[in-house]
This record gives C-alpha cells, sequence and structure tokens, in this order.
C-alpha cells in the first residue's frame, strides 16, 4: 500500500532534523585524532568544528527564506545534495583545506530545520502541528546525544575518523530519498531574495561567533577578541538599519522588536547554551581520574557518552512528543518556564551532587529533559506570531540563537575547565570548584530565563483541554483520522 505524501512530512522532518545535529556533533570528540592524523596544530584542527558553525551561521537564514520563497522540498534537495558532497569529501581527503571546505558544505544542513518546520506547517492540519513540531525539535537534542554515542562506539579502538563521513554520506542518501518523496509544494512567500542583507547579516554572526570560538585560544582580552566582538555589534548595527529601509527584508523590523519573536530568541541561546553546557561539562568531568584529583569517575570517552549522557538523550524518543502535549495543554509560555525550571533543578542538582554516577546521569537527563520541552515550545511560539511566508526565516533566526547559545556554552566550559589548573599534576586537570561553578551559572541562567518568560510574554489566549481530549485528539491525529469539528476548534488559535 502506498503511503501517502502528506503522512510522510512528520518522519522526513523528525529525520532531516536529528541528521543536522548528529552531523555537529559527529566530529567533536575526534578533533585530537584529526590533529594528529593531519600533522596540524590544535588550534589549525579545531576550525573543522568552527568552521562548520560559521558557515551555518552565514547560510541558515538565507536557506530558510530561500525556502520561504520557492519552496521548502527543492531546497532541502539542494542542501541535501550539498551536504552529500561535503560528506564524500571529507570521507576521503586527509587535506585540512579540503576537510575544512567539506565542512562548510556539511553546515548547509543547518537550514534542514526552519525548512522542517515549513513542511509541517504546510503538510500537517492544525490539531496535529504542535504536537509534529516538538517532535521534531526534540530530535536536535537526540541527534546531538546520538552523534556523540556514534563517535564513541565507532572510535573505541582507535578507529579511523574517515569512517565518520563514510556515515554521514550514508545518512545524508537517506535524507535525500525521503524528502524526495514529499509532496511539492509552491512558494508561500513572494519577492526576492534580499542577498545585500544576508550578507550584512552573516559578516555579523561570523564577527561575533570567531571570537567566541577562539578566544580561549586568543585570549579574552587580547585585542583580536575585542575589536571582533566590537565589528560585530557594529555590523548588526548596520543590517538592522538596511533591513528598515527594504522593502522586502531578509528580516522585517516586526520580527526583531516584536516582543514574543525576541524572547524566543533569547530562550533558545539559553537552551543552546544549556546543551552544550551539559555536555561538555558532564563529558570533562566524568573522565577525570579521580586517583590524583580527588574527584571523578575515570570513564572512557565512550562511556562518558554511553554510560552518562545517551539515557538523557535517548529519552528524548518519550520527552520530545511529551512536550508536545505540555505545549497543547499549557501553551508555549507555560512551557517555556517549566522547561527552564527544570533547567535549573537538573544544573542545580549537578552542582551540589555530583560525586556518585546516578547523580550525574539524573541531572544530566533533567538538562537535557529540559532542553527538549524548550526545543518543543520554541516553534509553536514562532508560528503563533509570524505569517507562514515569515516562518522559515523566523526559526533561521531562532536557530541562530541557539547556535550562539552553543558557542558560548562550549566557550564558557573550555574557558573555565583550562585556567586555574592544580598545580603539580602529571596532566593538566581543573579543580572540582571549577565544575561546580559550570553549573552554578547555568543554573543562574535558567532561573533569569524562566523568569523573563513568565514575566515579559503576553498570557496565550486558549480554552484548555481536559486530558481526555488531548490524548483522543493525539490518537486520532497520528492515525490520520479526521478530528471531530468541536475538538478542533477548542485548539489554540494561531
Amino acid at each position: 500500500m502506498t503511503v501517502p505524501t502528506s503522512r510522510l512530512a512528520l518522519p522526513v522532518a523528525s529525520y532531516a532534523v536529528l541528521l543536522v545535529s548528529a552531523l555537529q556533533t559527529l566530529v567533536v570528540p575526534v578533533v585530537a585524532n584529526i590533529q594528529a592524523d593531519l600533522g596540524v596544530s590544535a588550534t589549525a584542527a579545531s576550525w573543522v568544528v568552527t568552521a562548520n558553525l560559521l558557515a551555518a551561521a552565514v547560510f541558515t537564514p538565507m536557506l530558510g527564506r530561500l525556502g520561504d520563497l520557492h519552496g521548502r522540498r527543492p531546497v532541502m534537495l539542494g542542501v541535501l545534495l550539498v551536504v552529500l558532497a561535503g560528506s564524500i569529501l571529507a570521507a576521503t581527503t586527509s587535506s585540512l583545506p579540503l576537510l575544512l571546505l567539506a565542512r562548510v558544505a556539511q553546515a548547509t544542513s543547518f537550514g534542514l530545520f526552519p525548512l522542517s518546520i515549513g513542511v509541517l506547517r504546510e503538510e500537517l492540519p492544525p490539531q496535529r502541528l504542535t504536537g509534529a513540531m516538538a517532535l521534531v525539535s526534540g530530535m536536535l537534542a537526540v541527534g546531538a546525544g546520538l552523534g556523540l554515542t556514534v563517535t564513541g562506539l565507532l572510535m573505541r579502538h582507535g578507529g579511523d575518523y574517515h569512517e565518520l563521513f563514510w556515515l554521514a554520506t550514508v545518512l545524508s542518501v537517506i535524507g535525500l530519498a525521503g524528502v524526495w518523496r514529499l509532496p511539492r509544494r509552491a512558494g508561500v512567500a513572494t519577492g526576492r531574495l534580499d542577498a545585500v542583507g544576508g550578507a550584512i547579516l552573516g559578516l555579523g554572526l561570523v564577527l561575533l561567533l570567531l571570537p567566541l570560538e577562539q578566544g580561549n585560544d586568543w585570549g579574552w582580552d587580547s585585542p583580536r577578541v575585542l575589536v571582533l566582538l566590537a565589528a560585530a555589534v557594529l555590523v548588526l548595527a548596520v543590517f538592522v538599519l538596511v533591513e528598515r529601509r527594504m522593502t522586502q527584508p531578509l528580516v522585517s523590523t516586526r520580527m526583531l522588536t516584536h516582543r514574543p519573536i525576541v524572547i524566543a530568541n533569547a530562550a533558545g541561546l539559553f537552551l543552546g547554551f544549556a546543551m552544550f553546557a551539559v555536555f561538555l561539562a558532564v563529558s570533562y568531568l566524568v573522565q577525570t581520574p579521580p586517583s590524583i584529583t580527588g574527584y571523578g569517575f575515570g570513564s572512557t570517552v565512550l562511556a562518558a557518552s554511553v554510560v552518562y549522557l545517551l539515557p538523557g538523550t535517548a529519552g528524548g524518543v518519550v520527552t520530545a512528543p511529551l512536550g508536545g502535549r505540555l505545549v497543547s495543554r499549557f501553551g508555549a509560555k507555560n512551557t517555556l518556564v517549566i522547561a527552564a525550571t527544570l533547567a535549573l533543578l537538573g544544573f542545580g542538582l549537578l552542582a551540589l551532587a555530583h560525586s556518585a554516577t546516578w547523580e550525574i546521569i539524573v541531572g544530566a537527563a533533567v538538562v537535557n529533559t529540559a532542553v527538549m520541552f524548550g526545543y518543543a515550545a520554541l516553534p509553536a511560539l514562532l508560528i503563533e506570531n509570524v505569517t507562514p511566508a515569515e516562518t522559515g526565516i523566523a526559526n533561521s533566526v531562532n536557530s541562530i540563537a541557539r547556535s550562539v547559545g552553543m558557542s558560548l556554552g562550549t566557550a564558557f566550559v573550555v574557558t573555565m575547565l583550562t585556567r586555574n589548573l592544580i598545580p603539580g599534576l602529571p596532566v593538566p586537570l581543573p579543580h572540582e570548584s571549577q565544575y561546580v561553578a559550570i553549573f552554578a551559572v547555568g543554573a543562574g541562567f535558567a532561573a533569569a530565563t524562566a523568569l523573563l518568560v513568565a514575566l515579559t510574554l503576553p498570557r496565550s489566549r486558549r480554552v484548555p483541554l481536559t486530558v481526555a481530549e488531548v490524548e483522543e485528539e493525539e490518537v486520532l491525529g497520528a492515525a490520520g483520522v479526521e478530528v471531530p469539528a468541536d475538538l478542533v476548534a477548542r485548539q489554540p488559535h494561531r
């Protein structure tokens, strides 16, 4: 029996977004392997991660807008072809310049997230949209954990890092096959691509992200970092002025000033920070040898991924749909508050108790659950406040906010763990108090985010459904059966 193409929207979108985050984290644990294989410096090898992130900041808003203008399916196919080419190049080269070029090509995958959200908005009925967006958004966290875990498994016996890129090649082919089956739809926006605005925005984001990624190597008070940050502020201010004068801007002025969208981007920045801060801090903490520091577990890279981080990310299969139910039941605002509160509890637990394996697993899982609930709420919040023609660019801007948060989380953790080291050890290791400080700062940011969302976001106007009605809607929607009109009418208005 042939599956209706509209029924493929959710699984294809979920897979595409899982691919985005998996490609991002696959190489993080093997930067040292790449450095040794290519015979380059640690700083040069780190560009395998940095180049990908910088390119993503440039490509994401442009691809989201192209999807709005020309249809999501053809743009997604084009993106996956570029990702496939980049994966093959990375799998077959031992040249750093070519590997960086391959990682830039793979960075176009970041555009798949806003494009996938746009596909869901086009293909699914309103009563199924919230839960579907929550599931797809949760794949960002699931894919990140999956990428780390797969890397640990493939490299557990000192394997060749090129195998990771061959895996990415296979995953890209599967993505192409899925997107090819999506229905063809015309673009929902009119006009043309604001190339000038895109170029200015891309330049501003590169100037911002570059010092965040390299600040620890360059020195946070070095002239290069300070000049680049000042230049980023100037260029982004110019971008706002230029967009105000454009008749068809890449990002409308309303999107830059409308309170719910601004708050959604601030929350996205925190969630990106939280996800990478907990990934990195927990990974480093559990690998610390307790025999010479008095803390840590002496874990391997594989055990750090599988034992300590995988439970929280794999649980996203359950917690991501639960996030959708929370949004349907309580609204995007309240779900964001719940997410930030959970992050506060998770980071607080890690700060106060991290001497037993179960404490680390539970604390990391609570933070990951918070991230998934937050990711579930953000697209719903954006959808409530933008038109269909702005869906792609709104989610692109939010994706950039999350990327900036990831960079901040990475830079903060690395900076904290490479300064004030314990003297006299055979290897450089930080004091336990530095991990406590990382988790305490995460808890503080979570509390600030919860207060910001609770006090500044307007209350959603919705008629709450009963538990039975929510379950009825989910069962009927999942089965592809038409939902009763009276139940649809009580869904949140978009």
